[in-house]
């Protein structure tokens, strides 16, 4: 670098600049722009230059390739490589997963300690807190344990205490439980908004790992038994069928503390996810089956945003490299470029499997996993983005035909690269016993047959051949950040909705979907009125005096069927090695709607049955800014049925008004 600054000067191009919109410089400036006593002293094509060469510094071609790609919008690394990529701290990396270690108060005090190292270089943790003894168990070293609530706080007030990448953005930890710890009731209140401050811990996320015997227990209204840890070491370190024998060997044996209803604990799951959006649901047995590090040992959890499922031991603290490419920057016209996104998928497997190497590592117990396994997540984001460029609907049949061609290119393009760097610099070291080493893909874990677009026998022979450099290849994350910059919607779900308010750390921004509108104007019927309208309907199309074919694709993702959503999650889901982080959107849920959804997800495979539930508040905004007479006629509706409006003065049905 030093010996050839003119050559990679030369690559800056300051234009770049200027293809972002407000609300990404907005966003750039708050988190992203290295500052000098605290004035910005970056430019945005200067930080993309500083992400390329700090990823390669020892090999310029590849660096000047990567800044192009970047430049361009085909993908972004994720936050941590962002902010750290080119820097004197280049801790690259999003996720850390660990697993709680229970066996003295001091090693209990070492894991809270390796999480709030990991925090402060800008990395997010998923802990997984199965070993913890319940309320009033024995616990090691004597004495009685205090259960969950107490050291979760201990956690609350170090995630609000030790902030990622020096105040860029909050601590965040997700907190991993299995469902049969006799804590699991407490556990579930931690978020809520009610009762007593000392039982709470509401800056953590909440997420359960939850095994098959569950959801049958409670599908056939059975009982479910709830045990400490300790009586039972063989639950978190089974899952499957091994799991089963040992539950119900301990059930037999009178083992539990407690014995209820399984529905029972299901009701407190779906309140808790009403009232707070959480707990996440991740199914253990489906994540444990379906991976390529399950010769390892029995997984324990996930991350903070439930894609990342991994390997974790008291040695090996489970680390992800994640990137998203941005899928809309593939339309050509009115086609998907399948042969440029393989090839992004290529260059994008090479890059993050060199952060492996050039990363900075928060403790040495990542250290020690990412070198053992390197494991990277490939994303997406802007895959609704992707569908109005190609004028398609979610609901329609080429949007499922695209999705899964999409998802199987990534696949193949990843492990095309990854197979090329093992016969190059090798496999990753516990390759043997793998199920790729056996010649066993993702897609073939799901009993899947991939379509003749690409060479499939020819990688698998390569495959057998070389090895893999990499245990994990795909990871669909929440891109919230990220997608921002690029100008995109996050991941793969539909907008919210067509005219909304961002609110974020840079400040609000009130967005359109910038593709409605180009349609609109194409048509002639973009205008102040049309925008009013759109403001007043809080960004639906469906009550508008428009075509059926603009409403059937511009529907929000309220106006979808969550049967949609699952049904493509698990159509991709073959070529997703790791897993997704699947939102579900119910306007006002109720347990009945809950509880048909989860049983889907479960039914259709998914390893993430749910990453958060979401809702919408129950009154809207007022909108004093509007003319309601205006509205009603565009529109077309009569007297007190205008969509939208919360508060109208010449409306005698409003009860604001009336009173």
């Amino acid at each position: 670098l030093r010996t050839q600054p003119e050559r990679w000067a030369a690559w800056a191009d300051p234009r770049l600049d200027f293809t972002y919109d407000y609300f990404a410089v907005r966003t750039l400036e708050r988190s992203y722009l290295l500052r000098v006593g605290g004035a910005v002293r970056e430019r945005p094509h200067q930080a993309l230059l500083r992400v390329a060469l700090g990823i390669s510094p020892d090999d310029l071609a590849f660096a000047e390739t990567t800044y192009h790609l970047l430049s361009r919008k085909l993908y972004t690394h994720a936050t941590p490589t962002l902010f750290n990529a080119g820097t004197r701290r280049p801790q690259l990396s999003s996720c850390f997963l660990l697993t709680l270690q229970t066996d003295s108060v001091k090693a209990i005090f070492e894991s809270l300690t390796r999480c709030a190292e990991i925090s402060e270089l800008a990395g997010g943790v998923g802990l997984s807190v199965h070993t913890l003894p319940a309320a009033g168990q024995p616990r090691p070293g004597g004495g009685v344990s205090g259960g969950l609530v107490p050291l979760l706080r201990v956690f609350n007030e170090t995630a609000r205490y030790v902030d990622q990448g020096g105040g860029k953005r909050k601590g965040a930890f997700a907190v991993y439980l299995e469902p049969w710890h006799a804590d699991v009731f407490d556990f579930l209140n931690l978020k809520k908004n009610t009762g007593a401050q000392e039982l709470r811990a509401r800056d953590l996320f909440y997420a359960l790992w939850v095994p098959d015997l569950l959801l049958e227990r409670v599908r056939d209204d059975g009982p479910w038994s709830l045990f400490s840890p300790e009586q039972v070491p063989e639950l978190p370190e089974t899952c499957g069928e091994a799991f089963r024998a040992h539950y119900l060997r301990y059930e037999a044996a009178g083992a539990a503390l407690q014995t209820l209803p399984a529905r029972k604990l299901w009701h407190a799951i779906l309140e808790a996810q009403i009232e707070t959006g959480g707990p996440y649901l991740l199914y253990k047995d489906a994540c444990n089956a379906k991976s390529n590090q399950r010769h390892l040992g029995t997984l324990k959890g996930s991350n903070l945003c439930a894609e990342i499922v991994e390997y974790t031991a008291p040695d090996e603290v489970a680390v992800c490299n994640l990137a998203s490419v941005a899928l809309s920057a593939f339309v050509d016209g009115r086609a998907f470029d399948f042969e440029a996104l393989h090839a992004v998928a290529q260059h994008l497997a090479h890059a993050l499997d060199r952060i492996i190497d050039r990363n900075l590592y928060p403790v040495p117990e990542a250290q020690r996993s990412n070198a053992r396994h390197r494991p990277i997540g490939i994303g997406v984001q802007g895959l609704a983005d992707c569908f109005h460029r190609l004028k398609i609907g979610f609901e329609s049949p080429d949007a499922a035909t695209l999705n899964t061609a999409i998802f199987e290119t990534l696949y193949h393009g990843a492990l095309t690269a990854s197979v090329a760097r093992a016969q190059a610099l090798g496999a990753y070291p516990s390759y043997p016993g793998s199920p790729l080493a056996e010649g066993t893909l993702q897609c073939d874990l799901w009993g899947v047959t991939p379509s003749p677009r690409w060479d499939w026998p020819a990688l698998r022979a390569e495959l057998a051949r070389h090895g893999a450099r990499n245990s994990l290849l795909i990871a669909l994350m929440p891109t919230a950040s990220t997608s921002q910059l690029l100008g995109n919607t996050e991941c793969f779900e539909p907008y919210t909705s067509n005219l909304y308010l961002r609110r974020v750390l840079s400040g609000e921004f009130v967005l359109l979907n910038r593709h409605l509108v180009h349609e609109l104007e194409s048509l002639g019927l973009w205008g102040k009125p049309m925008l009013r309208a759109l403001m007043a309907a809080d960004g639906s199309v469906q009550h508008l005096d428009l075509p059926q074919t603009l409403k059937d694709r511009y529907k929000t993702v309220w106006e979808l069927k969550q049967r949609t959503l699952i049904d493509l999650a698990a159509d991709r889901a073959p070529y997703v090695c790791q897993s997704q982080s699947l939102n579900v959107f119910l306007e006002q849920p109720t347990f009945s709607q809950l509880t048909s959804l989860h049983f889907y997800t479960w039914q259709r495979g998914l390893k993430t049955g749910v990453y958060y539930l979401r809702t919408r508040p129950a009154a809207q905004a007022i909108k004093f800014t509007l003319d309601p007479n205006e509205l009603r006629q565009q529109q077309n509706l009569p007297m007190g049925q205008l969509v939208g409006v919360s508060c109208a003065v010449d409306d005698p049905n409003c009860e604001s008004c009336g009173a």
